[in-house]
């Protein structure tokens, strides 16, 4: 720091002004000190920098091994927050999802000297874990699995409302659901949404159809569906399942949305691009990061373990796989709000 205070012609204290991004630092000071820097190859010392401070500037993150979009979009999400935060972040990944694992990532990032951690957690288990976390440490679930942690989450239940209310207002008399787990508190919500929607509707409930996330059930489940010519329209649980049921129903020769309309939940990338292109429910997992990372520093500022939920509401994206129901005249009604909230903004298509 001193050869960077000497070659910039200022003192050591103004050197450590523009490290810490301090506000009283003239533009063309801290400009001739980074120079000074770059010049002199400097990188701070950030073991150093924690005996100082008693701050790392570290969080941790929980997160485990998949290849599932919403899970790895979450990841995503919080890193480019903590980032943007100034904060370095640890992932700690895990196999499983059982409280041993779980405490055993905790005591990972504790030895790092995390300040907080925020842990990935679309099942239950997880937030029972967090409940275990050492007392003094911040910490924030992201996802359908804490319940007794500070959480932030899609509001997954008010999606699969609109969703399915877009198939009812198309003049379809029922709605198909091929779920996800029913170990995941986020299909579970799906599947509860979809049936408040029905129930609301006076339509008839079937019994919705189990799935795993994966387009393999998704495909199982729409060759199935695809038999019964009375089935109109299938609410998938994410949109991976919704390009299973389209193959299956095109192998059927069940033409979407002409005879069948699908809708999914996520919006992929790649759903715009789906045959034909899939209508389906947007999480925003930028906005999941930058929540749960306002959570945690929140309570990194004010020492207090809070039990806040925060819910943000999707938004809907139509598109061309759903359509009229077959001889109907559906309603050009908007749809109508959900109990307890208003419902998810109806988009046009990328």
């Amino acid at each position: 720091m001193r050869d960077v205070a000497r070659l910039a012609g200022v003192s050591h204290q103004t050197v450590s002004r523009v490290l810490n991004n301090h506000p009283n630092v003239r533009p063309e000071t801290r400009e001739r000190v980074l120079a000074a820097m770059q010049a002199l190859n400097y990188r701070r010392n950030s073991a150093a920098r924690t005996l100082v401070t008693r701050r790392s500037r570290t969080l941790g993150l929980i997160a485990f091994e998949t290849t599932l979009f919403g899970p790895a979009s979450t990841l995503y999400g919080l890193e480019q927050a903590a980032r943007a935060a100034g904060y370095f972040v640890s992932v700690a990944s895990v196999r499983t999802l059982d409280r041993e694992s779980v405490l055993d990532a905790v005591d990972r990032l504790c030895e790092q000297s995390v300040e907080g951690i925020v842990a990935i957690a679309p099942q239950s288990s997880v937030g029972a874990a967090l409940t275990q976390a050492p007392a003094g440490l911040a910490v924030v679930g992201v996802g359908g699995g804490g319940e007794h942690v500070p959480t932030v989450c899609i509001d997954n239940a008010t999606g699969a409302e609109l969703a399915t209310r877009h198939l009812l207002d198309l003049g379809h008399t029922t709605v198909q659901h091929i779920a996800g787990p029913p170990d995941w508190p986020e299909a579970r919500d799906r599947v509860d949404g979809w049936r408040a929607a029905l129930h609301a509707a006076g339509a008839p409930v079937p019994p919705p159809r189990p799935g795993n996330w994966s387009a393999r059930s998704g495909y199982e489940q729409g060759r199935l569906l695809a038999a019964d010519p009375t089935v109109t329209a299938v609410f998938c649980g994410n949109d991976q399942i919704a390009l299973g049921a389209l193959r299956a129903l095109h192998e059927a020769g069940r033409r979407v949305p002409d005879e069948v309309s699908v809708v999914g939940f996520d919006d992929v990338p790649e759903s715009g691009y789906f045959l034909p292109p899939l209508t389906t429910v947007r999480q925003d997992f930028v906005e999941l990061g930058r929540r749960s990372l306002d959570l945690l520093i929140e309570q990194l500022e004010s020492g207090v373990r809070t039990n806040r939920r925060i819910s943000l509401t999707p938004r809907f994206v139509a598109r061309a796989s759903s359509g009229p129901a077959p001889g109907s005249s559906p309603s050009t009604a908007t749809p109508s709000r959900s109990t307890g909230g208003s419902p998810p903004e109806c988009v046009p298509s990328d």
